[in-house]
Formats: C-alpha cells, structure tokens, sequence
C-alpha cells in the first residue's frame, strides 16, 4: 500500500551549514516516526522558500544517504505572510499496514500546521 506523509523545518539561516543540519533530522524524523525504512521510500519532494539559495535540501540529504531514493526539488511559491526561511517535504512510500502517516514539523514549522500542533 502506497502512502505519503508531509514535513517540514525552518532552518536557521541561508547558509550551506543550517541546511545541512535540517534536513537530514526532518527526513530522519519523518522515516522513524513512520517506521519507514530506507528501501520502502518511493521518493522525496522537498519545496524551499526562494530565501534558500545556499543550498540544495536533496544534495543535503544525499550527504547523510538516501543514495538509491529519487529526490527532486522545486521552489515554493511566495505567498504574502510565507514562513521564510522554510523547507517542506512530501515522502511517498510502501506500508505493510493500515497506518496513519504522521507528519513531523520541525524549529518553528509547527506554524504552518496549528490544527495539528495547538492544543
């Protein structure tokens, strides 16, 4: 069974280093708390806020593994009041059950989805 589960981390800054730092602890985080394994990933799309220019979130990630996964990345479109700053991600992947995906917002992306995270 194919499903999909949504993400996502404000990085610090538009630096090489914050996005480096992020990215691989959204996806790490996204993949544990799906009890998703490396070769049940489908893919990744990841977005970024046109404030990231320092670096590529799938190069990011291909840093720390991930080599057989497809990765893609697009730019977000800029919205009026828009997270900067911001990176999302859309993992597809094979389930052996009838989960439901959990999606993980990291460092202030939690914004993003107040329906899930204010209580």
């Amino acid at each position: 069974m194919v499903k999909a589960v949504r993400g996502a981390v404000q990085v610090e800054d538009n630096t090489l280093q914050s996005i480096e730092k992020w990215i691989p602890l959204l996806i790490l985080q996204l993949v544990r708390e799906n009890s998703v394994s490396e070769s049940d990933l489908i893919s990744i799309i990841f977005s970024q806020t046109a404030d990231l220019t320092a670096g590529n979130p799938a190069a990011a990630l291909r840093k720390t593994g991930f080599q057989t996964v497809p990765l893609f990345c697009t730019l977000e479109p800029d919205y009026p009041e828009s997270l900067p700053t911001t990176v999302r991600v859309l993992l597809t992947f094979n389930s052996k059950n009838e989960c439901n995906p959990v999606p993980v917002y990291l460092n202030g992306a939690e914004s993003l989805r107040k329906d899930l995270f204010e209580e």
